[in-house]
């Protein structure tokens, strides 16, 4: 019977963060999803937020080195408006994950 050679590769795990937050937009409670990507050169999240019809819209939000910023195309006015608080909220998260 032959035994098997034990391999000494490690696994490394990178724990995901992700989050939602209630942000007032358009004069209305909207639920933000933020996910952070991995692998890239610039710190960047994934965001998602749905409309009162169902809508959903996906965009980055990306650090340039200076701030945060919003990336996406076909934006509605009311997301662009809320960029402040979506970066507040980034920053937040980036200090209680360090």
């Amino acid at each position: 019977m032959k035994m098997k050679k034990k391999s000494n590769t490690a696994m490394n795990f990178r724990k995901q963060i992700q989050f939602s937050r209630l942000i007032k937009a358009d004069g209305r409670l909207k639920e933000f999803n933020f996910l952070k990507i991995f692998g890239v050169n610039i710190p960047t999240y994934c965001v998602d937020v749905g409309d009162e019809h169902g809508f959903r819209y996906i965009f980055s939000l990306f650090n340039d080195g200076k701030c945060w910023k919003i990336s996406g195309e076909d934006l509605p006015e009311w997301v662009m408006e809320a960029e402040s608080k979506l970066k507040g909220e980034v920053v937040a998260q980036e200090v209680a994950t360090q």
